[in-house]
């Protein structure tokens, strides 16, 4: 039987508990989610829930992104075991990156969201214009 709190109230004051009251350092929705919501990441997890790609094809397919800020993403999203990245021993030496397991089976989740997004992106736009209107 699952003891932990199903509310959001008993499920801080856990985390809270376990911080020694000081912050929600432990709380693991804050601390998976936040390189998954990144300004680059839903796009480099759609790229890579299409089929494998090598840095510079990543670069091209995102013109705005820097190469820093590419770098650091793929990074991120390696380091919390959602993308594979292999090197391949050629001169020069090429990387291409893919996801993982773990990475293929989050993406699942996040593509509804995204999803939801596209679909509603004028609905929102158009929420945001009256709100901007009402405020001004």
């Amino acid at each position: 039987m699952d003891a932990r709190p199903s509310s959001l109230k008993g499920k801080l004051a856990v985390y809270r508990a376990t911080s020694n009251g000081a912050s929600l350092q432990n709380c693991p929705v804050r601390n998976v989610v936040q390189n998954i919501f990144s300004r680059w990441s839903s796009l480099l997890m759609m790229a890579l829930a299409e089929k494998s790609y090598r840095f510079g094809e990543l670069r091209r397919l995102v013109p705005d992104i820097s190469q820093r800020m590419l770098t650091q993403t793929l990074r991120d999203l390696q380091r919390d075991g959602y993308v594979h990245r292999e090197v391949f021993p050629t001169k020069p030496p090429s990387v291409e990156y893919s996801l993982t397991d773990l990475g293929r089976s989050m993406f699942g989740s996040l593509r509804h969201l995204l999803d939801w997004a596209e679909t509603n992106a004028e609905v929102v736009k158009a929420a945001r214009a009256r709100f901007d209107a009402d405020v001004a």
